[in-house]
């Protein structure tokens, strides 16, 4: 994995120095080797930090040029297909002076210009400048695995893998966008092209772009989406369809597996990264699994279940201990999700990737079987409830509604009366509110625009199954914009390359056009498929009901201790941006037995990252 940055400008610029330094910001994404190249005229820039995955020796060092030295690359990802796009594009006469993936990237972008997306079978931000066209190409992958973040002022187009790499310039304001702190509030996230700062844009997932420094003239599309999905037939051949994922999902996992460093796999125990071992097993004739366990809590130890499936295996298992988790860890997550996410799981997920690199440079890992496969407890909740609701006239759903409004924040059953409301032929409940309007309203003052539930409502799928609504809302949001997020910052904290099997594209046009949604979740059944696939190649004895989670007990932190000092010192401190008495009753409701601590960590993590990149809040 790597860090990449940049600039493109209409005039020759004076100032260099922050692309550098924007670079070296991000060390941790790439500690091996770094690299930088500019324009003879000093107008364009750009900025490479490595971490050696394919071919480690220096033919593979970034920027790379093409052999005329006209184009241009700094990448971030890998290209699980390079070895096929190599051999089809030596066969048209290409020759190659390195055996790196960067290299036929290029190649394929000489060869088919910006249609060479299509063509890509991996996780990836890249920048390429054409010199002959004058033109930046930017694009990131399908799922959204890979950052890319950039900003656009007078005549000029910076770039970074991080936000830390543009606050490097000096001349960059940091100024809150408080439409997207209304989002990470209300949502956990800031979803889309939307960025916490102001004048600052993520590059949405399987998204491009094309800037023209001479004009000016930028260009952004979405070049894949997800498929239209195909009929519920009955008719379905149900034994075809599961030797299709068998294929799909180990064919992933042997492209996945190719490194030239020790790759592990992330072993929880769970059904997700129990199959991805499983096809491990057959891919290759050696395997390394991990499994790590928490001290003081352990009813989220895993080892037992992840044990389990390591002994029938084979693999090579290596359980480790996390040492004891302070809050003060908490500023430096902070200081790393330098565009803040409300998931305090990401504190298990940095300790287990700093554990697991001492061991392995890569590792394998479950995410985004429960977007692709009906994963999530809460298919089930709200299909449970569009079944139980169907005769219920709107008029007394709505009263429910207005009667979840009033309880208070975090009581066990609010969310579901306030999504009485919705309308579920057409919508998805909103299934995780840190802070509902109400709630933001208090914290940051009457006056406070709420604009979050909108924002998700315009960007609601237009699909008349629900469940195809829920996961591919989950898949475009909730997964890019948190689950992939939390997973790529923890792990480049510690410079390991994370890759997510389930996430080849092939896999995610499967599970989206041909699985039925009966396949996937039902109002007592989630991962129907998927389990299926587990039923035939994992022991019987596994445990396919049991959903762990990745998480923390941050609510019995919370309740007293240094954990609950902490927060209090954070959030009761005169410069806090959220109102004392909100915060209070957060807290005694936290007392009183309500699930608050979620809502907290979010208030917590945001004051930290402000102080930490002194960003102040605009209108």
């Amino acid at each position: 994995m790597c860090g990449i940055a940049g600039v493109a400008s209409d005039r020759p610029l004076a100032q260099r120095e922050w692309l550098a330094a924007g670079r070296d910001a991000m060390r941790h994404r790439g500690p091996d080797d770094a690299g930088e190249w500019w324009s003879k005229d000093g107008s364009v820039g750009l900025a490479h930090r490595r971490l050696s995955i394919i071919d480690l020796s220096p033919t593979g060092h970034q920027p790379m040029a093409d052999a005329s030295g006209t184009i241009h690359i700094v990448y971030n990802g890998e290209i699980y297909n390079f070895g096929e796009l190599r051999a089809e594009l030596m066969s048209k006469g290409v020759v190659f002076r390195s055996q790196s993936d960067t290299e036929v990237l290029l190649s394929a972008y000489q060869f088919w210009g910006t249609e060479c997306l299509s063509r890509l079978n991996g996780m990836f931000a890249f920048a390429i400048y054409d010199e002959g066209k004058k033109t930046l190409f930017l694009a990131r992958d399908r799922a959204g695995e890979k950052p890319l973040f950039y900003r656009v002022s007078n005549g000029t187009l910076q770039f970074a893998s991080e936000v830390k790499g543009l606050l490097a310039d000096p001349g960059v304001r940091r100024t809150i966008d408080s439409e997207s702190l209304d989002c990470y509030m209300g949502l956990g996230f800031v979803p889309g092209d939307r960025c916490i700062l102001q004048g600052f844009h993520k590059l949405p997932a399987a998204h491009a772009l094309t800037f023209e420094p001479s004009s000016g003239s930028l260009r952004r599309w979405r070049y894949w989406q997800l498929p239209e999905s195909e009929s519920e037939e009955t008719s379905i051949d149900e034994g075809a369809l599961l030797d299709e994922l068998e294929e799909l999902l180990k064919d992933s996992v042997r492209r996945q597996m190719y490194a030239e460093v020790p790759v592990g796999i992330l072993l929880s125990g769970g059904v997700d990264s129990s199959l991805v071992t499983a096809m491990a097993v057959e891919v290759s004739s050696k395997v390394r699994t991990f499994t790590v366990r928490f001290p003081g809590f352990g009813a989220y130890d895993e080892t037992a279940h992840a044990r389990l499936i390591a002994q029938r295996f084979k693999t090579d298992h290596i359980e480790l201990d996390a040492r004891e988790i302070a809050p003060e860890l908490l500023s430096r997550l902070a200081r790393q999700y330098d565009e803040p996410i409300v998931d305090s799981s990401m504190i298990p997920t940095f300790l287990v990737s700093d554990l697991v690199r001492s061991y392995c440079t890569v590792a394998l890992g479950g995410d985004g079987g429960d977007e692709l496969f009906g994963g999530y407890s809460h298919y089930s909740r709200i299909l449970w409830m569009q079944k139980r609701l169907a005769g219920i006239p709107s008029f007394i759903r709505s009263v429910g509604a207005s009667a979840g409004k009033l309880l208070p924040s975090g009581m066990k059953g609010r969310n579901y009366l306030k999504s009485l409301g919705v309308n579920l032929d057409q919508e998805v409940p909103l299934i995780a509110s840190y802070a509902d309007a109400e709630g933001r309203r208090r914290l940051l003052g009457d006056g406070w625009n709420v604009v979050a539930e909108t924002i998700l409502k315009d960007r609601m799928p237009k699909r008349g199954d629900l469940l195809q609504r829920a996961t591919r809302m989950d898949f475009e949001h909730y997964l890019a914009e948190d689950i992939l997020v939390k997973v790529d910052r923890a792990s480049m904290l510690s410079s390991l390359e994370m890759r997510a099997p389930m996430l080849d594209y092939r896999l995610i046009e499967f599970a989206f056009r041909k699985v039925p949604s009966r396949l996937k979740a039902t109002y007592d059944s989630r991962k129907l498929l998927l389990k299926r696939l587990a039923a035939r190649k994992l022991p019987p004895e596994f445990d396919q009901q049991r959903k762990q989670g990745f998480s923390i007990p941050l609510a019995a932190w919370l309740k007293d201790g240094p954990w609950r000092k902490s927060f209090e010192q954070i959030l009761f401190d005169p410069g806090s941006l959220f109102d004392h008495r909100a915060v209070k009753h957060l807290m005694d409701g936290l007392d009183r037995g309500r699930n608050n601590s979620e809502s907290l960590f979010s208030l917590a993590l945001f004051e930290l990252w402000r102080r930490e990149y002194r960003a102040t809040l605009g209108g």
